[in-house]
């Protein structure tokens, strides 16, 4: 993209977390070649390194967490349990929330006072104390979700969202092949005043937000995006997928290891696995056994991402079975952290096993790359429902026992049925292209958000 002349300045605040980071930081890349100047905030919790990113202002604000008993690890798990939880989650967002009020407020009138004037205020959904302080000093606030837009129609604080009303009028297989009121029924069991509190909160500021940014692209949630529209006048630019229009951007907080790469030029092509479950999902040893050996029979490449820490009582891969490395030999490659979209464009790569993070899901989507599920919380329910019931584009492992693992990677990588897969994953891939196109959707949503913002600042 072009950098244009300076159009205005906008204030950015980050979610310390991975999968929220980085986003952000596209949205902010792309925005700053529109011609805006860019401050991000940030609470100190978890930051990116600001000399690799020096055409920003970076400023950081207290949160008090690390004064807790939690550590950013256990706090990041609490909250990315967003729809299975409630004490917890609550508890830590509401914290996070209070304790960077003031800060942010403090930070905002600092900017104000230096810049004499901020375009908007574009913050994530997490830090939804953003919205009340914009609007008490007379600013626009913007909030990205690093999510689809169908889960908004998941909270239930919407006043006319009721059980029925949900589902009616909804007639169409797609919308009830995605079981809304299955994960709509997750999240409002055992709710605590305090959950009730945080969700209010987080679904009333988006109803005040002057418009909502989705990494999303409009072809694949259309007929829910519709029913979003119902609820939520403000208006709603799906704007992804924000990697590809930032594709130098990695904000990464883990050490990538890149070696992975050469392994994977050495292998055939469509023929690798490639098996990662994010930034912060654990298993237990016996996952770690069972996939293990699921890998191993199912006599596919494998390249598999084993966070240090993410087996719980484990270092790393300590845990792995007696005699799986000498069964596997060349044919697998184990790291602690991979370089994702590098690997997912891979043309060795053929399948991706993936907890199904949003994040993990568009960047799949982007590349043709056909999905195993093992969804662990959250919005990543949703999302396999959308993989493997809507799009069609992979399969969920329901039981992790190796002999089913082995099976439904077979499924995947060499059976007919997972030609069928990959055919409709690379259907999905050219739809994604066209978005990114001059006239394609994500284009006509930016230049729209463009306007939007110049508006608020006339």
């Amino acid at each position: 993209m072009e950098k244009q002349q300076k159009s205005g300045h906008l204030v950015l605040v980050m979610a310390p977390f991975q999968g929220h980071l980085t986003p952000m930081l596209q949205l902010a890349t792309i925005l700053h070649s529109k011609g805006f100047s860019i401050t991000i905030v940030h609470p100190e919790l978890k930051s990116l390194n600001p000399s690799n990113h020096p055409e920003f202002t970076f400023v950081s604000i207290p949160d008090k967490i690390k004064e807790s008993q939690l550590s950013d690890e256990d706090l990041a798990d609490k909250l990315k349990e967003s729809l299975v939880s409630t004490v917890d989650v609550a508890g830590s967002l509401q914290s996070l929330n209070k304790n960077c009020t003031a800060p942010l407020q403090k930070c905002l009138e600092n900017i104000l006072h230096s810049h004499h004037h901020i375009v908007a205020v574009i913050y994530d959904t997490l830090m939804f104390c953003a919205q009340t302080i914009v609007n008490d000093l007379g600013l626009p606030g913007i909030t990205l979700r690093t999510s689809t837009a169908t889960t908004l129609l998941l909270f239930p604080e919407l006043p006319q969202l009721g059980e029925k009303e949900l589902m009616s009028g909804i007639e169409s297989p797609e919308l009830q092949a995605l079981q809304l009121q299955r994960l709509r029924a997750l999240i409002v069991q055992n709710p605590t005043q305090m959950m009730m509190e945080v969700r209010a909160a987080f679904t009333n500021a988006m109803k005040f937000s002057s418009a909502i940014i989705v990494n999303s692209m409009e072809f694949l949630e259309l007929e829910a995006l519709s029913k979003v529209r119902q609820y939520f006048p403000t208006p709603i630019f799906i704007v992804g997928p924000l990697h590809k229009l930032a594709p130098t951007i990695c904000g990464s907080l883990l050490t990538e290891d890149d070696k992975c790469i050469s392994w994977l030029n050495k292998q055939a092509p469509k023929s690798v696995i490639y098996v990662s479950f994010g930034s912060i999902a654990n298993i237990d040893k016996q996952e770690l056994i069972e996939t293990a050996w699921g890998l191993s029979n199912s006599k596919q490449p494998f390249l598999w991402v084993v966070r240090p820490g993410m087996v719980c009582g484990s270092e790393w891969i300590e845990s792995l079975p007696n005699g799986f490395e000498e069964s596997v030999g060349e044919r697998g490659c184990i790291v602690k952290w991979a370089p994702q979209k590098e690997v997912l464009a891979h043309a060795a790569v053929g399948g991706f096993w993936s907890h199904c993070g949003w994040n993990s899901t568009i960047e799949s989507i982007c590349e043709g790359v056909p999905m195993l599920c093992r969804p662990f919380f959250g919005d990543q329910l949703l999302n396999t429902s959308y993989i493997c019931n809507v799009w069609k584009i992979g399969l969920e492992l329901q039981n992790l026992e190796r002999g089913n693992i082995e099976r439904t990677i077979k499924r995947l990588m060499v059976d007919m049925e997972g030609k069928d897969i990959r055919k409709r994953a690379m259907d999905l891939k050219k739809k994604a292209a066209l978005c990114l196109m001059e006239d394609g959707s994500t284009s006509c949503y930016f230049n729209g958000l463009i306007k939007q913002i110049t508006v608020s600042e006339t």
